[in-house]
């Protein structure tokens, strides 16, 4: 006899394509794809190291036509509304049965088209995002494409695929568009349905995907974006059909594209391990905005997002009394880890030269952080380039050098400078060519750096010019405002630093001298630390937090490559890399020898700000990395 599922799935066959009765079938659905036996091994390893486009859920056995684990009645030759089928890697043609195609050969022509003996096809049921469409519209969220009575809009990308055997081919995404408002609930939701592609691999501007028209979907409809909406994308299973075209089987079926099939399994939480899974709830993503321009969102776990503002505020504790706690904004070091982590090319700037009556005239506060930037972002992969004054950049080359030599840089960084020698002079450094559209870096740091005030000069704490001293550096953040693709972040402890200028006017209401020394030029992000340093360390710590994020390591990578994959030597490095007491005490000590005072005492001594290394900042050091990966390695 057959179930009412059964029944329901002869009922939906001819109409089960994207629309409002498809999602509230209360059933699960699946894409499809079938390809000769001897291609099997091939695709099931393609699936394995492409996650999130293909969530396998069966793999049948040679000539099986049924799926006991999703559908123990149904037959996978009728049981789509609309087949695609292809020859050579070419769609030949969309039918509504495969039974001609899998007619024995001795009863056709040679005219006709091609047939298959059916023992010897394997069929691949795929998880399906239409899975999710129901919880999403019971969470609140508007399911625009459904409202709007369309199939689900489809990309092909410029992201390849992990390639396995003879399959390689460009990611497919799905694109909803959701309010602005609701994407921590769209992530929340679609996170825990693994099997139903899981949460968001893109969230932003389509451009950073190669999708150049969101009008001209390649697969399904284009779904109108409301106001306030913004572009979601899910990996989608009809990157397997790009697998299809790729690697040009003589013969293959798949779904055709919003023509799912329904399974026997209810869309609900506690039915079957396919269509939902129990994930620690400590990993479940949150999102964040990370870019205007572009338009960018990024994830991140709870539990990497509660580790970091724990670092946020260590880091704002303020032992020298500065009052600088005035100047904290949640959550700017968050972002700026997170703008980092998917940057490919840093240049990091630092170098305050408060004490000009002595040569050096820079202090202690600022190389130290920058250098720990530098180094776990040399260890993530980066590029990474320092910037530094033409005055300092003998003395700056030494240091480096001197870090190397004694291991606290691995390898030497190189090292440039600035100079405004006419009205483009920014845009050529930042650029290729001077071309805005292919910037040189994708994001500046700023850490320690003399900033310039509202007359156009530069001031120290007690309110002393230091023009002389510093080259425009400011120009760079100044012009990278207008060049899409490149953030920026600054770390300061006093309101005088680049990139502090986004605080200004608490600098100017709320420090000694803020009128006169508050930095006006600002950074997207600006991160206050009791002292610059502290800040450093806590972007290295922030940025191996995010790197050992499951949550964003996904959305990192695009869904791509076998999950938990870093290596343990990887893993290795990273931590070697993080900030230590000997390392940091070990640079301070550089310093000291080439004749960096300590800011605000001036003393040739192990300290930094008047506050000395030990126990002030090598506690601060201690906690910093405790938080980050516990009490066993806080010296690494």
């Amino acid at each position: 006899m057959l179930t009412a599922v059964c029944a329901m799935r002869c009922s939906l066959k001819y109409f089960r394509s994207i629309s409002k009765s498809a999602m509230d079938s209360g059933y699960q659905q699946a894409n499809v794809v079938i390809l000769p036996s001897h291609l099997a091994k091939d695709f099931e390893a393609f699936c394995r190291s492409n996650p999130a486009p293909l969530p396998l859920l069966y793999g049948s056995q040679s000539g099986e036509t049924s799926c006991p684990p999703l559908a123990k009645q149904a037959d996978i030759r009728t049981d789509i509304s609309q087949y695609c089928v292809y020859q050579e890697g070419r769609l030949v043609e969309t039918v509504s049965s495969l039974q001609n195609y899998i007619t024995q050969p001795s009863s056709r022509t040679a005219s006709e088209q091609p047939v298959c003996q059916w023992s010897d096809m394997v069929c691949f049921y795929l998880g399906c995002s239409f899975g999710f469409e129901g919880r999403l519209k019971k969470a609140g969220v508007p399911v625009r494409n459904v409202e709007q009575g369309r199939n689900v809009s489809m990309y092909r990308t410029s992201v390849p695929c992990i390639p396995t055997g003879v399959f390689s081919c460009p990611l497919v995404v799905s694109m909803r568009p959701i309010p602005a408002g609701l994407l921590d609930t769209a992530v929340e939701v679609t996170h825990i349905k693994p099997q139903a592609h899981g949460a968001p691999l893109h969230i932003g501007d389509p451009a950073l995907l190669g999708i150049q028209d969101l009008s001209r979907p390649d697969y399904g409809e284009r779904v109108e974006l409301q106001p306030g909406d913004v572009s979601v994308f899910w990996a989608c299973g009809v990157t397997a059909i790009e697998a299809i075209l790729s690697s040009k089987p003589s013969l293959a079926f798949s779904h055709s594209p919003g023509c799912m099939f329904l399974t026997d399994l209810p869309d609900s939480a506690s039915s079957s391990p396919i269509t939902s899974v129990e994930l620690n709830p400590d990993l479940t993503p949150l999102c964040f905005l990370v870019s205007h321009n572009p338009l960018f969102y990024s994830l991140a776990s709870k539990k990497a997002v509660a580790k970091i503002r724990q670092l946020e505020t260590i880091i704002g504790e303020d032992p020298g009394e500065r009052g600088i706690r005035a100047l904290f904004l949640q959550d700017e070091l968050l972002r700026s880890c997170l703008a980092l982590s998917h940057s490919s090319s840093v240049a990091i700037t630092t170098g305050f030269p408060t004490h000009y009556m002595h040569s050096p005239p820079d202090e202690t506060d600022g190389p130290p952080g920058a250098i720990a930037i530098a180094t776990m972002l040399l260890s993530l992969g980066k590029q990474v380039t320092l910037v530094t004054d033409r005055r300092a950049l003998e003395m700056n080359q030494a240091i480096i050098n001197e870090a190397v030599r004694t291991g606290v840089l691995k390898t030497t960084i190189p090292l440039v400078t600035f100079e405004d020698t006419g009205p483009d002079s920014a845009l050529h450094f930042l650029c290729h060519h001077g071309d805005p559209s292919k910037p040189r870096y994708d994001h500046l740091v700023a850490i320690e750096r003399s900033g310039r005030a509202e007359d156009g000069n530069y001031y120290n704490m007690r309110g002393v010019n230091i023009k002389h001293l510093v080259d425009p550096i400011d120009d760079l953040f100044i012009a990278a405002k207008d060049i899409a693709g490149i953030t920026t972040t600054g770390i300061g402890d006093g309101g005088n630093e680049l990139g502090m200028g986004k605080v200004k006017e608490k600098v100017k209401s709320l420090m000694p001298n803020g009128n006169l020394i508050a930095c006006v030029v600002p950074a997207d992000y600006a991160i206050t630390a009791g002292v610059s340093n502290w800040g450093g360390y806590a972007v290295a710590c922030g940025l191996y937090l995010l790197h050992t994020c499951p949550s964003h390591q996904r959305y990192l990578k695009k869904g791509l490559g076998l999950e938990n994959a870093s290596p343990q030597e990887q893993l290795q490095d990273w931590t070697a890399n993080l900030p230590s007491v000997d390392k940091e005490e070990s640079i301070l000590s550089t310093l000291v020898h080439f004749g960096i005072r300590s800011g605000k005492t001036a003393h040739l001594a192990m300290e930094v700000d008047g506050l000395t290394f030990h126990p002030t900042h090598s506690d601060i050091i201690t906690r910093l990395v405790e938080i980050t990966v516990g009490s066993a390695t806080c010296n690494p």
